[in-house]
């Protein structure tokens, strides 16, 4: 598990192309779910184990937020975040399309050890050099996704508002912020390298 990470909020549909591609409505308010700590571990030069025997397993690079303090109303993300890190919310994509047929929680699909693995922290950016960089997703070489916060369907303030309204929110929780088009497969041997810009953020291999 990565060191002092409390609680894994995730923001899904958080993309119009991304929510498209799989076929889903586009959320009216942020769709939120949660992982286990245990499942965010680092992407820096690891290899990554997935289950086996779980069907279509899809990789979702995402921009993550780290909480620095506890929230109080009014809160501005530059107040509350310190540090930002990118990460792959991977997937048990045929889990999740039965579990949303049985109208059942995405846990099995999206909660696994190793399901959430977080690159090194860097300071978190002024808004316009937020905007003005995309973070991209390259698997075995060849750039898969590409993201900005320009094209989220929900901003950063509103995500923080709504989770800490809702769900409470404090020091040393984490939220992954919603995946752009472009997700897939993966299999053992595939490699991933994460960009913020042209900045090389953390790289994995598939076990």
């Amino acid at each position: 598990m990565c060191a002092a990470v409390n609680n894994v909020y995730c923001v899904g549909r958080n993309y119009k192309l991304h929510a498209e591609e799989l076929g889903n409505e586009v959320p009216a308010e942020p769709l939120i779910f949660l992982k286990p700590s245990h499942s965010a571990v680092s992407l820096d030069k690891a290899v990554i184990e997935l289950p086996k025997n779980a069907g279509m397993i899809h990789y979702e690079g995402e921009l993550v937020l780290r909480i620095a303090r506890d929230y109080t109303p009014g809160m501005t993300v530059e107040e509350l975040v310190d540090v930002m890190a990118l990460g792959l919310d991977f997937t048990l994509r045929d889990v999740q399309d039965d579990l949303k047929k049985k109208g059942l929680p995405w846990t099995a699909a999206k909660g696994f050890k190793n399901a959430a693995p977080l690159t090194p922290y860097i300071a978190f950016p002024d808004k316009e050099e937020l905007e003005a960089s995309d973070f991209t997703v390259l698997k075995n070489g060849t750039e898969v996704q590409r993201g900005n916060v320009k094209n989220m369907i929900f901003p950063l303030q509103k995500i923080i508002d709504f989770i800490a309204a809702r769900y409470g929110l404090g020091k040393n929780d984490i939220i992954f912020t919603g995946t752009p088009a472009g997700v897939g497969p993966v299999v053992p041997g595939d490699s991933f390298e994460l960009y913020w810009g042209d900045k090389l953020m953390g790289t994995c291999l598939i076990g």
